[in-house]
């Protein structure tokens, strides 16, 4: 008959048999122990028991070659062993939080009988016309994500928006009433293919954006955001990415430029706007801007430069569709900063 083991022995076979993988979740580790045989697939599984996030849900970023990893995973033999000391960030919603967010987001669509309008109180300096228009035609509700780290500073962000003098001007001009503004989490539109930057539902009435960084641990070009934002007010008028969209989204861009005189607005002539090709507009449908969301598309095709209205160019060398567009986004930024900087400096000489 075979004596029994030392209860110490015990404990530490079971622990030879275990691998440790941690995981960060919206910036807090959280750690979970395998058999040593487990694999990519298993993972999943712990993830969607313990955290509620389903694996229609998840993402993971894996370091090293692995990169981002979601189910229904290529390979779902992954042994965990292979990356279990690697960082590994976990991107995804709970059941609960998408649950929330669906629920804030048919309120909003739900048809509200209009109720009248309230005179606004006249002031020295204001013009009561629009004031009520500005009341009218606006964001009705801003909404952060609460289950993401700091959701004040979406808040603050959202509301920078809102306020822009260039995007309140831009509303009152097209009659645009949107009655909920809110951002997007990272992870429930981000693929190895494409990053959708903001979306349009039914005609305005909800508008996401993606305010923060795929890692949640920063925010975006405040400037990129807002033109994302004037391209989804247009998707209030025109679905299809048709020449009549894409004139109306470079209207809008020209007047919340041009009057916002908050960071000294420039008139239509001294602003450079993205022109899409005839051969952009025309693949549409073929992963790049997509069904009224504002999607840096798919990998490969396409010149090796944007070239911008004013005859320069953005080096696309070795990128995809997603960057080429966010990169002509920052060049355009540099350009009209360096104008202004030039038109002050050619003031200066002048005295």
């Amino acid at each position: 008959m075979a004596t029994d083991a030392p209860q110490d022995n015990a404990i530490a076979t079971a622990t030879a048999d275990q691998i440790q993988v941690t995981l960060t979740h919206h910036g807090k580790p959280v750690e979970l122990s395998f058999a040593h045989d487990a694999t990519i697939s298993h993972l999943s599984e712990r993830i969607s028991l313990d955290l509620s996030i389903p694996p229609s849900n998840q993402k993971l970023l894996i370091g090293g070659k692995l990169g981002l990893q979601k189910p229904p995973f290529k390979n779902p033999a992954i042994p965990l062993s292979s990356f279990n000391t690697r960082k590994i960030t976990l991107m995804g919603s709970t059941t609960a939080e998408v649950s929330s967010l669906n629920a804030t987001i048919t309120a909003a669509s739900t048809p509200r009988r209009p109720g009248p309008i309230k005179a606004a109180t006249p002031a020295r300096t204001r013009d009561p016309k629009r004031m009520q228009e500005e009341a009218q035609y606006t964001f009705h509700t801003l909404r952060p994500l609460p289950y993401l780290p700091r959701p004040e500073r979406s808040l603050a962000f959202l509301e920078r928006l809102r306020d822009d003098a260039g995007i309140k001007a831009a509303m009152r001009t097209h009659k645009f009433s949107v009655p909920l503004l809110t951002e997007m989490d990272p992870a429930m539109h981000t693929t190895q293919e494409s990053r959708t930057l903001g979306l349009n539902r039914n005609q305005g009435e909800v508008i996401e954006l993606r305010l923060r960084t795929d890692a949640y641990d920063g925010y975006r070009d405040y400037k990129t955001i807002r033109n994302t934002l004037c391209h989804e007010l247009a998707h209030n008028v025109w679905g299809p990415h048709d020449r009549n969209f894409w004139n109306l989204c470079k209207q809008i861009e020209r007047e919340v430029a041009r009057d916002d005189w908050r960071s000294g607005g420039k008139s239509v002539g001294d602003q450079e706007f993205y022109e899409p090709s005839e051969e952009e507009m025309n693949m549409c449908d073929h992963g790049g801007w997509t069904g009224g969301e504002f999607v840096l598309g798919s990998e490969g095709g396409g010149s090796a430069s944007l070239v911008s209205s004013a005859g320069g160019s953005v080096d696309a060398r070795g990128l995809g569709r997603r960057d080429i567009l966010a990169k002509a986004a920052e060049e355009r930024a540099k350009r009209a900063k360096q104008a202004e900087e030039d038109s002050r400096g050619a003031g200066s000489s002048q005295h």
